[in-house]
């Protein structure tokens, strides 16, 4: 087993004033070249937008993009045509593909909303470019792990362009579960959104995370209460 660790107080960092923005990964002005992604896994970015604000109307091609609400709503419109609030709970995805544009605005004029934008590099490049968001009922993942992303169309989550998985996992304190990885050679990234846990046997914290290689499973066990987001994604 492989590991790498990315402790929360270490990511980069953008403040605008109406964005607060953490990078696990290097992105925009915040550039470590040593952290150019995991695997395939490019862009992890821990987005705060206040009220009645966002991103204006801007193009993106040939990545792989999932928005995951953690609290709040978004507003989306694109270039597809698609005009659509996201609430927490839903989990967003958008095959650039050929090339889109979109914005994504604060859909509160009171509350401030957060969530987590994900980059993954495509499978197959020049896609038509696509849109989808579900909703994924929390009780399906409280003491395990819920897929919200997959290759799988038959695995319940939302379809990416590429051998990528994403899982959610609410657990109480003390409870433990593992990680098993789907396809074989995949790496796993561990990102803490609440909480605290053990996984492969270090100790982190709230949006700390943990890149895996070279496991078929990974242990987890939660130290209170708490959120993970398990990203399975190759590494080459």
């Amino acid at each position: 087993m492989k590991t790498i660790l990315h402790k929360a107080d270490t990511r980069g960092l953008a403040e605008h004033g109406w964005l607060t923005s953490r990078h696990t990964f290097s992105f925009g002005e915040y550039y470590a070249p040593e952290r150019m992604g995991f695997g395939l896994l490019r862009v992890i970015n821990d987005d705060a937008v206040q009220p009645g604000m966002g991103f204006g109307t801007h193009p993106h091609e040939n990545m792989e993009i999932v928005s995951i609400p953690l609290t709040g709503e978004l507003r989306h419109q694109d270039s597809m045509g698609n005009t659509q609030h996201i609430t927490t709970g839903e989990v967003q995805i958008m095959s650039a593909g050929t090339g889109l544009t979109h914005s994504e605005y604060n859909a509160s004029n009171s509350e401030v909303v957060t969530f987590l934008q994900i980059w993954v590099l495509p499978k197959e490049p020049n896609i038509e470019p696509r849109y989808d968001q579900r909703l994924f009922p929390a009780a399906e993942r409280q003491g395990r792990f819920q897929v919200v992303v997959s290759p799988d169309r038959n695995d319940g989550g939302v379809w990416i362009n590429q051998d990528a998985r994403f899982s959610l996992g609410d657990f109480d304190a003390n409870e433990a579960d593992s990680y098993s990885v789907v396809q074989p050679g995949n790496g796993v990234y561990i990102f803490i959104i609440e909480g605290s846990a053990i996984v492969a046997g270090e100790a982190l914290k709230r949006r700390d995370g943990m890149g895996v290689e070279d496991a078929a499973s990974i242990d987890i066990s939660a130290l209170e209460d708490s959120q993970l987001l398990a990203i399975e994604v190759p590494m080459r």
